[in-house]
């Protein structure tokens, strides 16, 4: 089954290229097309699905004639909206950006997270992640909706070629009793468990630390298997929104951050000690 996630980048990805922004800015473009500067921007960034006319007047005008090229693009983007997300469904409980980093997540070869404040989803128990939907003071019937929706962005962990995936969690997230003994000893004893994957590990970074690049706020980063298809940084705001980020230069300094932190992070190894005393001090 074809990847909605991964076939809409491999064809912005393309745009992108096709429209070098020192050649060619957006506004351009818009003003070209009798578009808005906005809509070539959405188009851009995968925030609206493309029509196969509009991507026609885009190649058209980029001066793509090659009939081969316009065919294949043109296919892409049927493809891409035709394919299904596996969150298509939960589109009444999460913005459009969060449904698109959930997609983008499931189809990622690497994951790298940063996380201050609570279990990262990927690695939360259904008690747990329930208890934190609790606290938004939200219905009974939208909470169950948001637990499923964590069951099956866990999915990615147990599919056939399961990503990479590093976690870097501050301890005071080990401390912070969420639903309680019993629900939070459940969850440390649950991230033993997914650090005994393989592909999967977990690095703690001590208390004793003090100041570190991480406080500049939670992200995650994600690479994919595509040559041309770039890496994302996905950064949640306070009130839900969250940005995404594929230019070069963020890409890059996100990925210095990360590197920056595995150093000063404990080893992986040291993840049972961690846990061990988080859980006696319950």
């Amino acid at each position: 089954m074809d990847n909605a996630s991964a076939l809409r980048r491999q064809l912005l990805a393309e745009l992108r290229r096709l429209r070098p922004p020192e050649v060619l800015t957006q506004k351009q473009v818009a003003d070209a097309l009798d578009w808005s500067p906005s809509k070539v921007t959405r188009i851009e960034n995968g925030s609206v699905s493309l029509s196969v006319t509009d991507l026609r007047a885009l190649l058209a005008y980029y001066g793509v004639t090659d009939s081969g090229t316009v065919d294949g693009l043109v296919d892409l983007a049927r493809r891409s909206r035709r394919a299904r997300s596996p969150f298509a469904a939960f589109g009444d409980v999460f913005s459009p950006d969060a449904l698109r980093f959930f997609d983008y997540e499931h189809s990622a070869t690497w994951i790298g997270s940063i996380e201050l404040l609570v279990v990262p989803g990927l690695l939360q128990t259904e008690h747990y992640a329930r208890t934190l939907m609790g606290v938004h003071g939200v219905g009974a019937e939208r909470v169950e909706r948001f637990v499923s929706s964590r069951r099956v962005r866990q999915e990615v962990l147990d599919r056939p070629d399961p990503p990479t995936v590093s976690f870097i969690i501050d301890e005071s997230v080990l401390l912070r009793a969420i639903g309680g003994r019993a629900v939070m000893r459940a969850q440390l004893e649950h991230l033993l468990e997914a650090a005994a994957r393989p592909n999967l590990e977990i690095r703690i970074i001590p208390l004793a630390l003090g100041e570190h690049v991480g406080l500049r706020g939670p992200f995650v980063l994600l690479r994919f298997s595509g040559t041309n298809d770039p890496d994302v940084v996905y950064i949640e705001q306070r009130r839900g929104d969250a940005i995404f980020q594929d230019e070069m230069e963020v890409i890059v300094n996100h990925g210095h951050l990360f590197t920056e932190l595995e150093k000063r992070a404990a080893s992986p190894d040291d993840l049972s000690a961690y846990v061990g005393r988080a859980i006696d001090r319950l």
